[in-house]
């Protein structure tokens, strides 16, 4: 993800194939606000404490807003419910009626419509609860949190969770999605570390989902998104957090060459979990630079063990010891607010400074060639796992369809301004992205079939080239909770 993500992580949507039907029928009231019967009948049914809001309110815009432009809608409604068995009540509902509905837990969408709608659009702010257990070390948290929430709650404790590893990122879409964090080299995915979740059938029935009450539901739910119901809240395994040591430093175009030798040196030699770092290599609006967040999980780092990211000539620095929370608010925010968006995802066996120069021709060609078409952000981010990475699992999981052995990762994001360029930029990014494979394969590196991340991949990716063999599974799955469908009438990816 780019390094100034701002908001939220969501379920994402955007095939043409994908769409369905909207039940749109409705009135005037005296205000001229187009009042939906669905809308009407969902508010006359729910409790007091759950609200649906109309164009005008100030709550309807904020329910409706995405951090990228590309994935907004002016929906019909918005729906905040404020217990699950509301949730049920509306699932009900619009199963009933046929009405298209999306489901936002923070906003941070690229591709449209995945967590946005212009049926009904159900906001999940009022799940804001952290409930933290300290017999079982576990915390159940809300989906209408962002981490950044999540982790300053937990503070008080001297505990964390694995989630995001950039502000603004909602809870749902990590939970449901994945969760590449800077513990992850220590406890693996953020959706590894769940051990219940509270899901709204698409019955309406409220349940509790976990390895032993339902072993196949809780595989599903680990990488399958909203496919199965809406996850209301989830338990999480906690760990032990002290202060951090660690913070952005970042570097000019004519320092790009010790940065990277950095990077590749850190890489080849780092075998501490303790130990991340997060770079991003950016063109914006026709500066380039790189961004590195440097990390360690304690409060000073080992002798020697970041020397020469510092020792490299920088054009700032902002390294501390610090919280954890603060660490992850480190970087810049509200650049890519608002643009149009796109992501894509390549997977590494190694990092090299060639590697890591093709990349940076990567950023500079694209950069300059797109900024003619309405581009203001192109950005590669090189994030570097152990192979151990997917070792910390108790049971099987949705993506990745296999966990033999880890990788490294090229997150690539496009930003730009003009609807108009869409198709441009998705084909730019497509293109960019199936060169670097190439590349890679050329010089030995076996990645060509590793499973793209379901949270960074581009609309037009195949079910098959994220979850492989587990797909059938999951349809089953899908269809035996879901035999109405129900769920088809929202946003994402589509079992």
């Amino acid at each position: 993800m780019v390094a100034f993500a701002d908001l939220s992580l969501s379920f994402l949507f955007g095939l043409s194939s994908f769409t369905v039907p909207v039940t749109s029928s409705g009135f005037l009231d005296a205000g001229n606000v187009l009042r939906s019967t669905v809308c009407e009948q969902i508010a006359t049914e729910v409790s007091s404490s759950s609200i649906v809001y109309y164009a005008g309110s100030s709550q309807y815009t904020k329910d409706n807003y995405h951090w990228s432009a590309s994935s907004s809608h002016d929906s019909e409604c918005s729906f905040e419910p404020a217990t699950a068995e509301d949730v049920g009540i509306a699932l009900r509902i619009l199963g009933q009626t046929q009405t298209q509905f999306g489901i936002k837990s923070g906003g941070h969408a690229a591709n449209a419509g995945f967590s946005s709608t212009p049926g009904v659009q159900i906001a999940m702010y009022s799940f804001s609860d952290v409930v933290y257990d300290s017999a079982t070390q576990t915390a159940t948290v809300g989906t209408g949190l962002l981490w950044d929430d999540v982790y300053a709650a937990l503070e008080q404790y001297s505990v964390t969770v694995v989630g995001a590893k950039v502000t603004g990122i909602g809870v749902g879409g990590i939970a449901l999605g994945g969760g590449y964090s800077y513990l992850t080299n220590q406890h693996g995915l953020g959706f590894d570390n769940v051990v219940a979740y509270e899901l709204v059938l698409p019955n309406g029935t409220v349940t509790d989902i976990t390895s032993s009450t339902d072993p196949d539901l809780f595989f599903a739910l680990r990488g399958g998104f909203n496919n199965f119901g809406i996850v209301t809240r989830v338990t999480l395994k906690t760990y032990p957090q002290a202060q951090v040591w660690g913070g952005r430093i970042s570097y000019s175009l004519d320092q790009w060459e010790g940065a990277s030798s950095a990077i590749a040196n850190f890489w080849a030699n780092a075998t501490d979990p303790k130990a991340s770092i997060y770079n991003t290599y950016n063109y914006i609006s026709g500066v380039a630079e790189i961004s590195t967040i440097l990390f360690y999980d304690a409060p000073t780092c080992p002798e020697g063990m970041f020397d020469e990211f510092l020792s490299v000539p920088h054009i700032e620095k902002d390294i501390s010891t610090r919280s954890y929370v603060s660490l992850v608010q480190s970087l810049p925010l509200n650049v890519t607010s608002g643009l149009r968006s796109v992501f894509h995802w390549v997977a590494m066996e190694e990092i090299t400074v060639p590697v890591l120069n093709m990349v940076a021709n990567e950023t500079l060609s694209w950069g300059a060639e797109l900024t003619g078409s309405s581009a203001r952000i192109i950005s590669y981010d090189v994030d570097p796992y152990l192979p151990t990475l997917y070792d910390h699992v108790d049971s099987p999981t949705a993506y990745p369809p296999t966990r033999d052995r880890g990788y490294s990762f090229i997150q690539v994001y496009y930003g730009w301004a003009d609807s108009n360029y869409d198709e441009t930029m998705f084909d730019a990014v497509d293109a960019s992205a199936q060169h670097m494979i190439q590349a890679l394969t050329d010089d030995g590196q076996d990645i060509a079939n590793v499973a793209v991340y379901p949270n960074n991949a581009p609309p037009d990716t195949t079910l098959e080239r994220m979850y492989g063999d587990n797909l059938p599974r999951l349809r089953a799955i899908k269809k035996a909770v879901d035999p109405d469908n129900v769920m088809g009438l929202t946003g994402g990816w589509k079992f």
